[in-house]
């Protein structure tokens, strides 16, 4: 089909390659080729048009107006659309296949040979049969210009009658044959007959008065004729210099050209300078007059560059005007001199660069450039006086950063100024000045530009930027502390490999959780990015819990925030709101598949009455909807056409329609404005109703949906083969869902029919406990708090399946696709198979037989509240993509670091050292007795995720659905007790 209207011509990989061979053929046949033809508002997609004109037959077919009369407006309202001008534009658009596609076509589709160029595309499209035309048989029409000057030609086939104009009368008298008038003689002529023109108001004359009186007629004729209109005739003025002194001033020029000497020639056509030439562009005029170094340029540039690098940041790039970044960075560094007896030289050759401590190394950068600079003499600067010298150069200093600024926003601006060694020298400077009431705002534009130039680029924990940007979190101003912690935090975020952050001063650690306490949510934020970057190593993990005075303080407040900025939605599960209905009633739903065993408790009925039933748990009246005959019968036969016999005979396609209308009295078969055949007053079941199936008169019961995700499982390393589709079965609340899961998605072995026994059947167990009892310390906490809260299930492990066969296959759980547990997630300890405890997961994602409500983490409380049908649910803050995103999901992330990586116990951790002057450091120390570090196993864990916390963590996993897998992933990390770490 083709593109819709206001859309372009779609740049397909199909369409490049027909283009190219397209113009390939042009080429050869020596003919011009239109790529993109305009026909009306659109532009005409070839390849559509010659795939569209091939199916009805080509060229000849679609311009026989027998065979399809009108087809080349069909065309046009198809590809331009229907509008006042389809007649003229069904013409432009069999014009444009003409000149373009037609010989093409003739060559490629016919395989024959085309008529030549003159007599096709060099012709108007006028007419058909173009494969039938030779040069022979093919007249070329005349042009306009012969047309009129058809009649003065020698030759002509137009007879003398339509030459002359007007026409020749012929007389109403047959001339005697052998008269002397008859012969084709030059002799003259006979009178014709006299007529006379018809006057209102006189009487009409009989044939014999005309006869009498022929000059009657002529004399009223003479009597009303009135001669043509006379116009005035058109003068052109005589050209003197008064009326148009252009001319004369022309052929003075031209008259001077003819007298030069070969060196004006020469340059012409040269624009000398004073003669109207002006000049480069505004961009390349700004980055001369910056580099220039002349303080009147140089406030020109910088002025015109702060408006292009706000206004045009987004296009305005450094690669294309080479020299721009390092002249701003060069112009950035003069504020050295404001503060210090320095003028900074960059130099790029190895003999100068260590000729002073004034110069830079513009090469590799220069990494003691903030020793350099405190070796300088400082100026006196905090007496309060700023001449107009000083406050000149610090105003182009402030706009030179702020172009900066601007133009690093744009990732490819911030990839081009890492690639410049000087920028992190400039950065660095500006961070270590002395602290000045005139540059704060030049470091919030250095830190800003750091913040987006250092996700491209890494620091050691000994380079001075790195250092420059741990000493802002020492300072009093909010906004330095938070951009300095988002920047640290995203330190080579976007280079591959793991980044650990080192040597952050235990003040620092302490400030951080000080500063989560604050009701500061971009503060928040950006502390628990640093600490999220922190926690990503074990090392650091030990070190944070060794410098904070109470740890079970960090992960408490943490657990508070998983709640930040979620809203409580209560809601009525039990019984939907009429806005719902009303919504539901709207909404369409791919018709329901029934499962094989709920199929088989139909085939116990009868037809029609099975084919009612059948409707009436699929579908539902609704006044608003329909939808097509077809798509009904051929989900009737889908069902039970497997199953036709002569003794469960199906009904036939008519009867079958017949009967929607007798089970619904609102359904009608109507044809549709499109022609089609549709079935009016029903829809299609967002969830499956049983009824008139069970023995005890129970009616209304809902089927259970398989969410199990199938297709799209491939290796890991390679593409998606398929995209994963829902199974979508319905399956009655028995156990017969479960038994699919089990042998249809999983495929697990099944028992021998001997060893199926009493003893396999697993009692009640808790609902997706994975907590072994022999978990020593905050393990067995965690698991006495999770099974306080959680009811005395009934469920059973289903019979038949070996188990511990299944252990030696990897299983993952693909409910819904919203989780991802593993056979590896559950720890038997080798008490019981990974599987059984696995398919008692798999178990909390199906529908109670008595609530009709996922078991899934649910607790005592929660339990009755599903049943009075008030369950509370959470939302928080979420992304584009509908994922957890904010406060919360940073801290979930922080916790699951603290989680995974915890030591054993704090006294068994190496110390790492950390920077003198900014923390004690951590010593080392080894426990010896083997005895004592087995009995410290855990207690760690147990004291910073202690019961409070855990009871967090269980709420917001339980009502809160977009955190939901992150703080499972933090509970999974605490039951393994620090193994990660």
């Amino acid at each position: 089909m083709p593109p819709k209207r206001g859309e372009s011509v779609e740049l397909t990989t199909e369409y490049e390659e027909f283009m190219e061979k397209l113009s390939d053929y042009h080429d050869k046949r020596g003919t011009v080729l239109e790529r993109e033809p305009k026909v009306g508002v659109r532009r005409v997609d070839l390849s559509k048009l010659y795939k569209r004109v091939v199916e009805e037959g080509g060229y000849d077919l679609c311009s026989d107006t027998k065979a399809k009369p009108l087809m080349w407006r069909r065309l046009a309202e198809e590809f331009v659309g229907k509008n006042p001008y389809t007649a003229a534009q069904a013409f432009q658009i069999k014009n444009v296949y003409y000149k373009n596609l037609c010989a093409y076509e003739i060559s490629t589709h016919w395989e024959k040979e085309p008529p030549p160029k003159e007599i096709l595309e060099e012709v108007t499209a006028k007419g058909g049969n173009v494969m039938g035309r030779t040069l022979e048989n093919y007249v070329k029409p005349p042009t306009k210009e012969e047309m009129n000057l058809g009649g003065e030609k020698e030759g002509s086939d137009a007879s003398p009658e339509q030459k002359t104009t007007p026409k020749v009368e012929k007389s109403d008298e047959v001339d005697d044959p052998g008269s002397a008038a008859g012969r084709t003689t030059r002799g003259l002529r006979q009178q014709p007959p006299q007529r006379q023109l018809f006057a209102p108001g006189t009487a009409r004359e009989t044939r014999g008065t005309a006869a009498a009186s022929p000059t009657a007629g002529a004399s009223s004729t003479l009597a009303s004729y009135e001669p043509s209109q006379s116009y005035p005739l058109s003068l052109k003025p005589v050209i003197t210099p008064a009326n148009n002194p252009e001319h004369y001033r022309q052929q003075l020029k031209r008259k001077a050209e003819t007298t030069m000497g070969p060196l004006a020639k020469k340059y012409k056509n040269i624009m000398l300078p004073g003669t109207g030439f002006i000049g480069p562009n505004i961009y390349v005029r700004a980055q001369l007059a910056l580099q220039s170094g002349i303080e009147e340029e140089e406030q020109y540039a910088l002025h015109h560059l702060v408006k292009i690098s706000h206004e045009r940041g987004d296009k305005y790039r450094f690669d294309q005007f080479p020299g721009l970044a390092e002249a701003l960075i060069k112009k950035c560094l003069c504020v050295s001199s404001l503060f210090y007896d320095v003028d900074w030289d960059l130099s790029y050759d190895y003999s100068t660069m260590d000729a002073d401590d004034e110069t830079l190394d513009g090469l590799r950068g220069t990494p003691d450039v903030v020793r350099k600079l405190r070796n300088m003499i400082p100026h006196v600067t905090d007496d309060g006086m700023a001449d107009p010298a000083f406050t000149s150069q610090l105003n182009r200093v402030l706009e030179a950063g702020l172009i900066l600024r601007n133009m690093a926003l744009q990732p490819e601006n911030a990839k081009y100024l890492v690639s410049i060694p000087t920028t992190r020298d400039y950065l660095a400077v500006v961070l270590n000045l002395p602290q000045h009431p005139g540059i704060i705002e030049l470091q919030h534009y250095a830190l800003e530009t750091a913040e987006q130039i250092l996700v491209w680029c890494d620091l050691g924990p000994r380079d001075a930027l790195y250092q420059a940007l741990i000493t802002q979190l020492y300072s009093e101003d909010r906004g330095a502390i938070t951009i300095a912690l988002r920047t640290i935090a995203r330190i080579a975020m976007n280079l591959p490999g793991p980044k650990r952050l080192d040597d952050v001063p235990a003040e620092v650690l302490r400030k951080i959780q000080r500063w989560l306490l604050l009701e500061d949510e971009e503060l928040r934020g950006a502390g628990l990015d640093f600490l999220f970057q922190f926690t990503s190593s074990a090392d650091n993990v030990a070190i944070l819990l060794r410098t904070l005075e109470e740890p079970e303080a960090l992960t408490r407040q943490l657990s508070r925030l998983l709640l930040s900025g979620a809203k409580e939605v209560p809601r009525k599960d039990g019984q939907p709101s009429r806005k719902d209905e009303e919504e539901d009633d709207r909404t369409l739903h791919p018709i329901p598949r029934l499962s094989k065993s709920v199929i088989h408790l139909l085939l116990q009925i009868e037809e029609p009455e099975r084919s009612s039933e059948w409707l009436r748990m699929l579908f539902a009246p609704s006044p608003v909807s329909e939808m097509t005959q077809i798509s009904l019968w051929q989900a009737y036969q889908a069902t039970f056409a497997p199953f036709n016999n002569e003794r469960r005979a199906h009904l036939v396609a008519g009867e079958f329609i017949k009967n929607v209308s007798l089970t619904f009295g609102g359904a009608t078969a109507q044809v549709s404005g499109g022609g089609k055949y549709v079935i009016r007053g029903i829809r299609a079941r967002g969830t499956v109703i049983e009824g008139g199936l069970l023995k005890d008169g129970k009616k209304g019961a809902k089927l259970g949906k398989c969410r199990w995700m199938v297709g799209g499982m491939v290796r890991p390393g390679e593409m998606m083969a398929e995209r994963e589709t829902e199974c979508g079965e319905w399956f009655r609340r028995d156990g017969s869902l479960e038994e699919h899961i089990m042998s249809e998605h999983l495929g697990l072995p099944r028992l021998p029919m001997a060893r199926v026994k009493a003893e396999d059947v697993v009692d009640s167990m808790e609902i997706d406990s994975t907590l072994p009892t022999s978990r020593p310390s905050s393990a067995m906490a965690l698991g006495s708090a999770h099974a306080s809260r959680v009811g005395t299930p009934v469920a059973t492990k289903p019979t038949g399946f070996d188990y511990a066969a299944a252990d030696q296959t990897l299983y993952r759980c693909r409910w819904a696709g919203s989780c991802h547990r593993t056979t590896l997630d559950f720890d038997n300890d080798g008490l019981v198979s990974r599987t059984a405890l696995f398919a008692r997961h798999v178990r909390t994602h199906l529908p109670d037989p008595e609530t009709e409500k996922s078991k899934h983490n649910l607790t005592v409380e929660e339990a009755k509240k599903v049943v009075r049908g008030d369950k509370i649910v959470l939302q928080s803050l979420v992304d584009e993509k509908n994922d957890a995103a904010g406060v919360a999901f940073s801290a979930a992330l922080v916790m699951r670091n603290l989680a995974k990586f915890m030591p054993v116990s704090l006294s068994t951790t190496p110390a790492m050292p950390v920077e003198a002057g900014h923390g004690d450091l951590v010593t080392k120390v080894q426990l010896n007795d083997a005895k004592a570090a087995k009995d410290a196993d855990g207690g760690l864990m147990a004291k910073v995720f202690d019961e409070e916390v855990i009871e967090r963590l269980m709420w917001a996993m339980t009502h809160c659905k977009p955190m939901h897998s992150y703080v499972g992933n933090v509970l999974r990390a605490i039951t393994r007790g620090g193994e990660g770490g």
